[in-house]
């Protein structure tokens, strides 16, 4: 289980607003560097996403992980998460239309939906609300799980 991952955005805090209002949950500032903010789903399992102002790289110090502002910061990036959220579908475009951020409905790998959602239109989260996380739990449960990994779709050369 993941319970936090940590993003670089422009605007950390209006970004932590957001997320945590499709979580239902709360922005609060991350209290060990200047400018951050977490977004706090206040489930039980502690999860939430640390937003750094972009530029921000974390590298080991001698005694710690060290945080430090690089000027070769760049707009999009590989890292995302899929979240599920407790909000419907419906109000996850209203929210994408209010901060003009792009948000769609995919299909990945013909086995489950979810709705992309472009956080100021550079970082990607993958929202699951609730009308979609049955075919996705049913996909990820461990013995349909390993029939998908071992399907041709899976497979390379």
């Amino acid at each position: 289980m993941i319970h936090h991952i940590s993003l670089a955005v422009n605007d950390p805090l209006h970004v932590a607003q957001v997320v945590a209002e499709l979580w239902q949950g709360r922005a609060i500032p991350f209290p060990h560097y200047p400018g951050s903010y977490f977004a706090v789903n206040l489930d039980p399992y502690g999860t939430a996403i640390e937003f750094f102002p972009k530029g921000t790289v974390l590298k080991p110090d001698s005694t710690s992980v060290g945080f430090y502002n690089s000027s070769a910061a760049t707009g999009y990036t590989a890292t995302h998460a899929n979240l599920a959220v407790p909000i419907s579908e419906a109000e996850i475009y209203k929210i994408a239309d209010r901060e003009g951020w792009r948000a769609i409905r995919c299909r990945r790998a013909d086995l489950f939906d979810l709705i992309e959602f472009w956080l100021e239109n550079e970082v990607l989260l993958e929202l699951m609300p609730p009308s979609l996380m049955e075919e996705y739990r049913a996909m990820v449960q461990p013995e349909n799980l390993k029939l998908v990994l071992d399907s041709a779709a899976f497979q390379h050369n």
